[in-house]
C-alpha cells in the first residue's frame, strides 16, 4: 500500500468501519472523498481532545479530498448525551451556540485551512436541521427502531443508575444522522466515543441515499486509569490558551501518554514517534521528550518564537523554581478579598474553586504580593 494512504487509514485512528480495506480499495480507485467532522460549541474552546480530530482532517485536505467543518449549531440544541452519565442542567439555544462558535473558525485554522488550495468548507447542521417539518421527523424516526437506540450502553448505565434520559437527548444520534443524508457525505471522522451516532448516519445514509457510508473514529486521549487527556485541574488544555500555559500544562501531562501525543497531536515522522517510544522504553528521561512535544505543539498553534519563550519561561518558572518574566501585575486596595481578584481576573472559575485550591494549599504568595493558583497560574498583586 502507498506508504500516504497507510498513515491516512492508521495514524491517529482507532477502527474504520465497515473496514480498513474496503475504504482502501475505494482511495485505490482515486475517487476523492466528501468527508466531516462535527463539533457542537457547548463551549467556547477547542482542545486538545479536539486537536486529534484536526489533525485527521488536516490529513484528509492534503490529500485531496473535500472536507467540511461542520459546526453543530442544530444537534447542540439537543445536547449530545456522549460521555455524561446525567442529563444536562440546561440547554444552549442557537444563538447562544452560534456566539460560542464565533471563534471556533479561528482556532481551527491554526490546522486546517479554510481558504487557498482545497480549502475545508464551513457549515452549520441548524441550516437543515430548523427545517425539518413535522412529517420529515416522523419519517426520519421511522428508520430506527427503539431497540437500536435503547441498546446504546450510554443508555442502559443511565437506566440503570436511575438517572434520568430525556428523549432530546435520546434522539440526538438521529439528527447526527441526518447531518451525512443532508450533506450527502462519503465519510465521517469523529472520537471513538460518538461511533454509535456516527453509525446511526451509516444506517442512514444507506437507507436513504442507498450509498456507502464509512465511519472513521479516532482515539480518544486518556491515560492508563481511562481518564480524559485534556483537561488538568478542572481546566481545558485549549488551543487558544496562552502559550506559556499551553507548555505548561502539556508538561504536566501523565509520561505515559507522550507517545501517543507525538502520533495524535503532531505530525512528526512516525520514524520519530517510534524513536521516542524506544528511548523512553530503554530508560532515559521522559521529560526531554515532553518538552519536545510542548514545543512543536506550541510552534504549529503559534510559531517557533513563541515556543521558544515558552519553553524558556517553562524552564525558569518550574525546573527553577521561579516566577514567569512576564507575570500578569494588577493593582488593588489592600482590603480587597483575593478571591475577588482572582475572579475578575479569570484565574479561578467560582468561590467554590478558590475555596478547593486554597484548601488543598494550592493558592500561596510565594513573593511579596505575587501568588501561585495551582501549578500554571501566576499573579502579581499591587495591593495599594
Amino acid at each position: 500500500m502507498n506508504k500516504d494512504v497507510e498513515e491516512l487509514l492508521t495514524r491517529g485512528v482507532d477502527k474504520i468501519y465497515p473496514s480498513k480495506e474496503a475504504l482502501e480499495e475505494v482511495l485505490k480507485s482515486g475517487k476523492k472523498l466528501k468527508l466531516y467532522q462535527g463539533f457542537d460549541p457547548t463551549g467556547d474552546k477547542l482542545h486538545l481532545g479536539h486537536l486529534v480530530g484536526l489533525r485527521k482532517l488536516a490529513d484528509w485536505q492534503e490529500a485531496g479530498h473535500h472536507v467540511i467543518f461542520l459546526i453543530g449549531d442544530g444537534t447542540g440544541q439537543a445536547g449530545d448525551p456522549s460521555g455524561k452519565t446525567k442529563a444536562r442542567d440546561r440547554f444552549l439555544s442557537r444563538e447562544e451556540l452560534r456566539k460560542n462558535a464565533t471563534d471556533y473558525v479561528k482556532q481551527a485554522e491554526k490546522i486546517i485551512r479554510f481558504n487557498g488550495v482545497n480549502p475545508v468548507e464551513i457549515k452549520f447542521n441548524g441550516d437543515w436541521l430548523e427545517k425539518l417539518g413535522y412529517r420529515e421527523f416522523l419519517e426520519l424516526m421511522g428508520h430506527f427502531t427503539w431497540q437500536q437506540l435503547g441498546e446504546r450502553d450510554l443508555f442502559q448505565e443511565r437506566i440503570k443508575s436511575g438517572e434520568p434520559l430525556l428523549l432530546r437527548e435520546a434522539v440526538y444520534p438521529l439528527l447526527q444522522a441526518y447531518d451525512s443524508v443532508a450533506m450527502d457525505v462519503d465519510l465521517e471522522v469523529g472520537g471513538s466515543d460518538q461511533t454509535f451516532n456516527m453509525l446511526a448516519g451509516r444506517t442512514l445514509v444507506k437507507s436513504i441515499l442507498n450509498k456507502e457510508k464509512f465511519v472513521m473514529t479516532t482515539p480518544l486521549l486518556a491515560d492508563s486509569s481511562g481518564k480524559k487527556i485534556g483537561k488538568t485541574e478542572g481546566n481545558v488544555i485549549a488551543l487558544k490558551d496562552e502559550p506559556a500555559d499551553l507548555f505548561g500544562k502539556i508538561m504536566s501531562l501523565p509520561d505515559e501518554v507522550i507517545v501517543r501525543c507525538f502520533e495524535y497531536l503532531t505530525r512528526v515522522s512516525i520514524d520519530r514517534v517510534k524513536e521516542v517510544e524506544d528511548k523512553i522504553k530503554a530508560g532515559e528521561n521522559p521529560m526531554q521528550f515532553k518538552k519536545e512535544l510542548a514545543w512543536k505543539i506550541v510552534t504549529d498553534l503559534n510559531d517557533e518564537k513563541v515556543a521558544e519563550k515558552a519553553q524558556e519561561n517553562f524552564e525558569e518558572t518550574f525546573s527553577k523554581g521561579g516566577v514567569p518574566k512576564d507575570v500578569q501585575t494588577v493593582s488593588a486596595p489592600k482590603d480587597r478579598p483575593l478571591v475577588e481578584i482572582l475572579l475578575e481576573q479569570g484565574l479561578v472559575k467560582s468561590k467554590t474553586e478558590f475555596n478547593r485550591l486554597n484548601k488543598e494549599g494550592a493558592i500561596k504568595e510565594i513573593e511579596n504580593g505575587t501568588y501561585r493558583i495551582g501549578k500554571h497560574r501566576f499573579i502579581k498583586i499591587d495591593w495599594q
